[in-house]
């Protein structure tokens, strides 16, 4: 009787391990399979197991290596940008004339800014309704008060593309609104 058990627990773990080791085959292939073609010279075939695994664990280590590189570039991209736009703002501030009205036009998209003293009010719908007559429909709007200042921000798109908007026609029309 202990015989038998001894036997079967014998081909119990002959399985598990061929299991075991089915499976880590299939996922060294997938590992594999993962990788960019131009790592191999040859083929993959040619490569051993662990040979695909050392690749694959430098393949690792250099796109990680890439990734910190790009977000430290990404943060002093950040830290560049904060300082420009704030020294921007300063110098704008001091020269400006209000009411000021930018237009950028981007193709099938459209950048109204608006800037407006606290004092010079204009109905905001009246905007949205020049750009609508204009052919082009409002995808957002916002607005900040910075000191006695007013920046309204409106993103539109146009509606038919072949058509597209006369720029020229809705900065005019939006400098009689608002001045």
């Amino acid at each position: 009787m202990k015989k038998r058990n001894s036997e079967s627990s014998r081909l119990d773990r002959k399985t598990v391990e061929r299991n075991r080791r089915i499976h880590m085959k299939d996922l060294c292939l997938k590992l594999a399979s993962l990788l960019p073609p131009h790592l191999f010279k040859p083929s993959k075939d040619m490569l051993s197991q662990q040979d695909q695994i050392e690749l694959a664990a430098c393949y690792i280590k250099q796109l990680r290596e890439r990734v910190e590189g790009l977000k430290r570039v990404k943060e002093e991209q950040a830290i560049t940008t904060t300082r420009t736009s704030s020294s921007a703002m300063t110098s704008m501030m001091i020269g400006l004339r209000l009411p000021v009205v930018e237009l950028r036009d981007f193709g099938s998209t459209i950048e109204v800014v608006l800037i407006s003293g606290l004092n010079k009010n204009f109905m905001f719908y009246e905007v949205i309704n020049v750009l609508s007559d204009e052919g082009a429909e409002v995808i957002s709007a916002s607005y900040a008060t910075v000191g006695d200042k007013v920046f309204h921000t409106i993103h539109a798109q146009v509606r038919i593309s072949r058509v597209g908007v006369e720029t020229s026609r809705v900065c005019e029309r939006l400098q009689e609104l608002v001045c």
